[in-house]
């Protein structure tokens, strides 16, 4: 059972420096909700290890570094995921203009020509009957991948690995018609 003498000294601790070590993270960390929350993990992280502390400890000074770690911790996490959100924004920049590269190049007459549609069904050729029939009901027929699944009684995975499979003989035998290929792979 907590000693209440330390319990009263912890309430004092708390009303007496409460709002110091908040002002303190709030500096830094430029919102006080959170900046409150840091310093009541301060003090719940103190109480809990208090016992381990050497007994002429400046407590409201170990409760400042404390406050100190939290905040920077809180800061590297910050910059981490703005980072990686940076990194996101990028990456979805560069696929937006792959996309607009693409378009531009697309050839309506080149994605309908007789050669190329002899290399799409030479390679649905090549694959396994149950395969190249869900791929075109998926790809020529509109289906849904649920419907193909009840029609073969398969799950969707192993319709999706199917389609996967078939995708992937595609783009090896298209590799020169990518515009067409994309319509592929986004239906």
């Amino acid at each position: 059972m907590e000693n209440i003498s330390e319990i009263k000294e912890f309430n004092k601790l708390f009303s007496n420096y409460r709002g110091i070590f908040i002002r303190f993270a709030n500096t830094y960390i430029q919102n006080e909700d959170t900046a409150e929350d840091i310093v009541v993990d301060s003090l719940v992280y103190y109480w809990e290890n208090r016992h381990s502390l050497a007994s002429k400890s400046n407590i409201p000074a170990y409760i400042m570094e404390v406050v100190k770690h939290k905040s920077l911790n809180y800061l590297r996490n910050q910059r981490i995921r703005e980072d990686i959100e940076q990194n996101l924004w990028a990456h979805m920049d560069r696929v937006r203009k792959l996309k607009i590269t693409t378009l531009e190049a697309c050839n309506p007459e080149e994605l309908f020509s007789s050669e190329a549609q002899q290399l799409v069904d030479k390679a649905l050729d090549s694959l396994p009957e149950k395969t190249q029939t869900i791929f075109i009901m998926s790809r020529y027929e509109n289906k849904k991948h649920k419907e193909i699944a009840e029609h073969f009684n398969l799950s969707t995975k192993s319709i999706e690995f199917h389609i996967s499979k078939a995708l992937d003989v595609l783009r090896k035998e298209l590799k020169d018609y990518l515009p067409l290929f994309i319509i592929f792979l986004n239906q």
